[in-house]
């Protein structure tokens, strides 16, 4: 008995079940690729609805309990008076600033 190489044999002995076990195994690889995924998209939306939530609250607490510019001027106006005021009684006790010429 004599063997003969058939080509439709071949094809549908092996190559036709290797092709359908290579696409089943790229389909499951795309799957699990897009069920992580999908996991993923929705472990960050919960993520950053978090982060979302906290920045609003800082900016809440920001708005509140930070100093506002009327506030900081009034400030500074008094610092600046009361600067004013030790530099004139500073040069009345004889502590004025040198003359140009009189530094080292």
């Amino acid at each position: 008995m004599t063997w003969t190489f058939d080509p439709i044999w071949w094809i549908t002995a092996v190559e036709l079940p290797a092709l359908a076990g290579l696409f089943v195994l790229i389909w499951r690889a795309r799957r699990d690729a897009q069920d992580a995924l999908d996991r993923l998209a929705h472990r960050l939306d919960g993520a950053n609805s978090g982060t979302r939530d906290q920045l609003a609250a800082f900016k809440v607490d920001v708005a509140t309990t930070y100093a506002s510019i009327p506030a900081l001027r009034e400030s500074e106006g008094r610092l600046t008076a009361h600067l004013v005021r030790i530099e004139k009684k500073l040069d009345s006790l004889g502590f004025g600033r040198p003359a140009l010429g009189d530094r080292p």
